[in-house]
């Protein structure tokens, strides 16, 4: 099996990163997403979204997104703590991650995107829409802080795929892609984001 990637992608590392934690390694691809490399009508016939990452098995089936390539290597290797062990952590886990996703992330990259007009040459880029985004993400870093001022990580005393997308998002959307100065405004976030960055998967 392979995973095609573009290593400074944002989901791409989130894949990387989780496959360091579970102690997994796998073939990689390299398709430069700056210059259309998935643009292909090869790569488009194999991935249902055409992006990357895609993980590619052995007899031909291929799987994007992000948590689902996740969810794969964490059922198939058996080590699916970062998803959470007992029902409780389960349902946490799949909150905050999906709290994180959607309010986070996802927020910053339809920000980053229509405002920087980065793919320009292959979607729709409204401005406006990048604006409230940004808006958006920088409404919601107030509520990501509070949650890491009562635990440890993201869900409770333990790290969790919900860590590993906010760990992204803090670091790629906020400081680097918007510019937002989150760890200098957010303590609780800044000291638990060191905490990640010094983890060898992290680095």
């Amino acid at each position: 099996m392979k995973i095609y990637e573009f290593a400074t992608n944002p989901s791409s590392r989130r894949v990387g990163i989780f496959l360091k934690e579970i102690g997994v390694e796998v073939d990689r691809v390299q398709l430069n997403v700056r210059e259309g490399d998935n643009l292909t009508p090869e790569y488009q016939e194999k991935s249902v979204n055409g992006k990357v990452p895609m993980l590619e098995l052995d007899d031909g089936t291929t799987i994007s997104e992000t948590i689902a390539i996740c969810r794969f290597f964490a059922e198939h290797s058996g080590k699916t703590e970062l998803f959470g062990e007992t029902p409780v952590e389960k349902g946490k886990v799949e909150m905050w991650q999906r709290i994180v996703e959607f309010d986070g992330l996802y927020a910053g990259f339809q920000a980053f995107r229509n405002l920087s007009g980065v793919y320009s040459d292959r979607e729709r880029c409204v401005p406006a829409w990048g604006e409230e985004s940004k808006l958006r993400v920088q409404e919601f870093l107030p509520k990501l802080d509070k949650q890491l001022s009562r635990n440890d990580f993201v869900v409770g005393d333990k790290l969790s795929v919900a860590d590993i997308t906010a760990f992204l998002f803090v670091g790629f959307v906020c400081e680097r892609a918007l510019e937002i100065d989150v760890l200098e405004t957010y303590p609780h976030i800044q000291a638990w984001y060191q905490k990640l960055a010094d983890r060898p998967a992290f680095q």
